[in-house]
């Protein structure tokens, strides 16, 4: 009973710190000496105490934190990296508690590890997604940037006005790219690391191609609209590509999806059936062996079906 109760409220307080912490507006850094004498701190007692708990991962990460930091970045997320590890840490808490009011103490630890894998997963999922919606723009991108050069335009200004007219990511990556020119980066440098960035082949050849032009000299404009059409090529085989292993990967979802969707089942209709896999320590064996061969399997199916050209 009181195992019961303190899981229950440390479920209620990191669920309370973690929301505050994931709806929390940034705060403005200034030091007390120049704040306003009129303006009250107003922060409560769960303000601190989130502040505390994520000033405390700050330090625990501070070898980490620009790795972690620079993969949010490339999900597009403006959370920072002591932010983004509470919160993991107190799901993994909630998830361990949950786990032990339900019953199964055997399986805390690894319940305690889906928190990790899914913030890696999710934030891999948004990185390719933001990815994929760059190379999908990249076509457009280039045909304004060739109209704006034929206007008139210099290429910064090119640069600029494609940055404020295109959606995201490239609104932002270019943004970016035009900041650092303006504080002195050299603009081919800066494109380039956004290439790497977007890990993008065809806008790396773009980025080719404008330093070959800067160099020689010529009408960049006809140079873009030539790699442009180069790239809408290449678009159209790879959407061809991905219709004829449509149904290869589609096979791959069902089989990956299929024995969570017959546990579940099982759980709602029999839920005695599936008791000996977390009353027995052979039961949770057979639990991990499984999933490592689903991963595994998850990956060959995936390679099986990804064609690079």
């Amino acid at each position: 009973m009181i195992l019961a109760l303190a899981a229950g409220l440390c479920v209620m307080v990191g669920l309370g710190v973690a929301a505050y912490v994931a709806a929390a507006p940034d705060k403005v850094r200034l030091p007390r000496a120049r704040r306003r004498p009129a303006v009250e701190d107003g922060e409560s007692a769960l303000a601190e105490a989130a502040e505390a708990a994520t000033s405390l991962f700050g330090r625990l990460l501070h070898r980490r934190a620009g790795n972690l930091g620079a993969t949010l970045d490339l999900a597009g997320s403006a959370m920072r990296p002591q932010d983004f590890a509470f919160l993991v840490a107190v799901s993994s808490v909630v998830l361990v508690a949950v786990t032990l009011l339900l019953g199964g103490g055997l399986l805390a630890l690894p319940v305690a590890a889906l928190a990790p894998l899914g913030a890696v997963l999710h934030l891999r999922m948004r990185v390719a997604a933001r990815r994929k919606a760059f190379a999908e723009q990249l076509d457009g991108t280039l045909q304004l940037m060739s109209s704006s050069l034929r206007a008139g335009h210099s290429m910064m200004q090119a640069l600029s006005s494609v940055a404020k007219e295109s959606e995201e990511p490239t609104a932002s990556e270019l943004s970016r790219v035009v900041n650092e020119s303006r504080v002195g980066r050299p603009v081919v440098a800066a494109l380039e690391e956004a290439a790497e960035r977007m890990d993008s082949d065809d806008f790396q050849w773009a980025v080719q191609a404008i330093a070959i032009n800067r160099e020689v000299g010529g009408s960049l404009a006809d140079v873009l609209d030539g790699v442009g059409g180069t790239i809408r090529e290449r678009g159209q085989i790879r959407r061809h590509v991905a219709a004829l292993s449509a149904e290869g990967r589609l096979s791959a979802v069902i089989l990956m999806l299929l024995p969570f969707l017959v546990g579940g089942f099982l759980l709602m209709t029999n839920p005695g059936y599936l008791a000996p896999f977390v009353e027995n320590p052979i039961g949770i064996v057979l639990i991990v062996v499984g999933a490592i061969m689903l991963i595994v399997g998850g990956i060959w199916l995936k390679k099986t079906v990804e064609i690079e050209f």
